[in-house]
């Protein structure tokens, strides 16, 4: 923690957690907000439909691979730096997006929105723990989780309403303008966290060291697959939305925000709970409650379907408890992370949203496509993410019982 931090911002603490929201908000957003322009954008460029996936997925790789960096950078030159790189990046990315006429010029260009998006989510949880002591890091992240789930919510209405009006290349003319705003506002608004006696080194070898100390981490490996993978057993519907929500269940572009909007909601009603109860539940009860619940709503989800054909008066709401277990899950989880090494906590967050995007892209270009045009496939695809997780978390839990045991510390044992 920045020894100086409670001088570096004097405004409420609400206002930080909302700035680095909207850092984070700008990768969902870029994926959300076009999703309900798939088959037009696919019509439009000549596109087949895996083609079309592979927007995704090179967002999603470029994402990854970037991840790798961020957190390294802004250990050794700064919060701000990295940020306003990447914001900008973002900004031309999406102008290359708006003005691409052919498949392979969206991909390229895709690639860079996923290499760009990763600074704001990976710097921002760097600079909560920069700035709060455990309990209160715990809260801000809970605050940022619920402002997060906004983008999610109103992004697929947002795109799909400028689909239908303006054509598809206006999502990414106003992803454009978003990054250009975003990128003036921490320009002035957001100061630099990161004490200058809490400098690493960019050095290759530094760096080299420092990612091998945490891969060898057993520990940190688990607990990122214990945060990162069940999010995909959400995520997975999330990217076969257009055959989920158009083909399945028969629902226009214009609707498809039903579903983000429930889903959403489970998120910020999730990180609600979690704010609440930090320092009241112990770190180790509230990941248990949150796997239970979407242990429950996985099993539930996937009997329904068995049972009965898919309908949207029913299908979308294990999905939407299954976001609420979710969210209780990974700002404790993230937190526990971050504290194993205080002093690459930029790398660290770095290496977590690394595994975690990766996790991501194998999902959208292998397990999407191949199970997308079946609710019972999904859902057990879903329950199967959800599973590694699971694993993960109890192979923790049994190695080291004193992990998450305290309600007030961020890792103990």
């Amino acid at each position: 923690m920045n020894p100086n931090a409670s001088q570096l911002w004097r405004a409420p603490r609400w206002a930080l957690a909302l700035l680095l929201a909207l850092l984070s908000m700008i990768a969902p957003f870029a994926v959300d907000t076009y999703l309900p322009a798939f088959a037009g954008m696919a019509k439009s460029l000549g596109a087949t439909p895996v083609e079309m996936q592979q927007t995704l997925s090179a967002y999603l790789f470029g994402f990854a691979l970037m991840n790798l960096f961020h957190g390294a950078l802004a250990d050794s030159f700064g919060r701000r730096p990295v940020v306003l790189g990447g914001i900008a990046l973002f900004t031309l990315s999406s102008v290359g997006c708006a003005l691409s006429d052919n498949i392979g010029s969206l991909v390229f260009f895709r690639a860079l929105q996923g290499m760009s998006t990763g600074a704001g989510v990976v710097v921002s949880r760097a600079i909560i723990r920069d700035m709060f002591e455990p309990r209160e890091a715990q809260k801000v992240m809970s605050q940022v989780t619920i402002y997060f789930g906004i983008a999610p919510a109103v992004a697929p209405l947002i795109g799909g309403w400028l689909y239908v009006h303006a054509g598809w290349h206006s999502v990414f003319w106003l992803l454009a303008g978003l990054g250009a705003a975003l990128w003036m506002g921490v320009h002035k608004l957001l100061p630099e966290t990161l004490h200058a006696e809490q400098r690493q080194s960019f050095s290759p070898g530094h760096l080299m060291r420092g990612y091998g100390e945490l891969l060898s981490s057993l520990r940190f490996v688990l607990l990122a697959l214990a945060s990162g993978v069940p999010f995909n057993g959400m995520f997975l519907y999330v990217l076969s939305a257009p055959a989920f929500l158009g083909e399945l269940l028969l629902l226009e572009p214009q609707q498809f925000f039903w579903f983000f909007m429930l889903n959403i909601g489970g998120i910020m009603a999730g990180a609600w709970v979690s704010g609440r109860q930090a320092g009241r539940w112990a770190p180790k009860q509230q990941i248990r409650h949150g796997f239970v619940i979407m242990l429950a709503s996985g099993v539930l989800n996937l009997v329904a379907n068995l049972l009965f054909p898919a309908h949207v008066s029913w299908a979308l709401l294990p999905l939407a408890v299954y976001s609420f277990g979710w969210a209780l899950v990974v700002p404790v989880v993230t937190l526990l992370m971050l504290d194993l090494y205080p002093e690459r906590r930029g790398m660290a967050s770095s290496l977590q949203s690394c595994i975690g995007a990766v996790a991501n892209g194998l999902v959208a270009g292998v397990l999407a496509p191949f199970v997308m045009h079946s609710t019972v496939g999904l859902a057990v695809a879903s329950l199967g993410l959800l599973g590694v997780g699971l694993v993960a978390w109890m192979y923790v839990h049994w190695r080291w019982p004193g992990l998450g045991r305290s309600a007030h510390a961020g890792a103990d044992g």
